[in-house]
């Protein structure tokens, strides 16, 4: 049931989640759990999760972390190195508890030390992923040092996706927190098992509103983001009912010090808050009819899920985010914390 003040809809999947690991689990796994039913957990440990054995021992973590009474379902995924051999995508394949493989370029973001440098080092683990349906997730951007932070996006459209693309037409992917026009044509112009994640703070914000008048860092993220017109086009992609643009949130949980420091993490912990926050987006957009798609629906059937038969409503009641939360031995900063937001999650059932 919607209407211009309440929101009911299937629990939502987020498929692109960061919880990091051991005491960090007390706080994100709850935060995640309060909103969603299931998650693709991204396998950027230190050391990075790239094989079967160790995603699985990750996921008995995070499961013993839940709150009594709530249920969350991790999604587990492999982290893709240049020494990943075939046998351990056949693993995968045959483990019912991971559903997809992750490529970051190396230096990209958060722990990516350990990525991709050559492509062609790691394509006969792609053919077989290709073979067996196994879904590519992608951190798209270049890490040369030479493209400008804000063009990383649109050159590996140009130099590696497309390729890629023309060489592998069959391999399922996901292009993960896209920020820009160029992502958002791209994705719109394939076939094929090919989607996207978008992010709430990539759909809400520009630029402007983390450098104007001061640097944000709690705004700061990787990728980073763009131009006005960027987000519209974003926003345009989340509210069209296309199946291929799906909720991720890419919440990624740094300590207060390690955000508002003279070399800040990149990461926006927008867990707590999520749905909140792509309520007010769609909102903006006057395309609240098409948030449970977006959120509860589209993500699922690309992985072959049945959609969540619980349900959570929304509300348009202001409440105020704590400014901070426990985390660590110290504090967190939520994506938006101490503002008032225009959306509450109500209930389950």
């Amino acid at each position: 049931m919607n209407s211009r003040s309440r929101i009911t809809l299937p629990r939502p999947l987020d498929a692109h989640l960061h919880l990091r690991d051991g005491q960090a689990l007390a706080t994100t796994v709850a935060a995640s759990a309060r909103q969603f039913g299931r998650a693709v957990i991204m396998p950027n440990l230190v050391p990075a999760l790239t094989r079967c054995q160790d995603a699985l021992a990750y996921r008995d973590r995070i499961l013993a972390a839940v709150p009594p009474d709530l249920s969350f379902t991790p999604l587990m995924t492999l982290y893709l190195t240049e020494g990943m051999r075939r046998e351990e995508i056949d693993r995968a394949h045959d483990e019912p508890d991971i559903y997809a493989v992750k490529l970051y370029p190396a230096g990209a973001t958060t722990h990516s030390d350990a990525g991709v440098r050559h492509l062609d080092r790691v394509m006969p683990v792609l053919e077989r992923m290709a073979e067996l349906g196994l879904p590519l997730l992608i951190h798209g951007e270049v890490t040369d040092p030479d493209i400008d932070i804000f063009d990383r996006e649109a050159v590996f459209i140009e130099r590696v996706l497309i390729p890629l693309r023309r060489r592998l037409p069959e391999l399922a992917i996901v292009l993960e927190h896209i920020t820009t026009a160029e992502a958002v044509a791209y994705v719109q112009a394939q076939s094929g098992r090919f989607a996207a994640t978008l992010t709430a703070h990539h759909l809400l914000h520009d630029r402007n509103d983390m450098l104007v008048g001061g640097m944000r860092p709690h705004f700061f993220c990787l990728p980073i983001l763009k131009r006005r017109e960027h987000r519209h086009a974003l926003l345009a992609a989340a509210t069209s009912g296309d199946p291929r643009f799906f909720l991720g949130t890419d919440s990624a949980p740094h300590a207060r010090s390690a955000k508002e420091n003279a070399c800040a993490c990149a990461g926006c912990f927008t867990a707590p808050a999520a749905l909140e926050l792509y309520a007010s987006a769609f909102a903006q957009a006057n395309a609240l009819d098409r948030l449970a798609d977006f959120a509860s629906r589209h993500g699922a059937h690309f992985y072959g899920l049945p959609v969540d038969a619980h349900e959570c409503t929304l509300i348009a009641e202001s409440w105020q985010l704590p400014d901070e939360l426990p985390y660590l031995d110290g504090r967190i900063v939520p994506f938006h914390g101490g503002q008032t937001l225009a959306w509450r999650l109500e209930t389950e059932r």
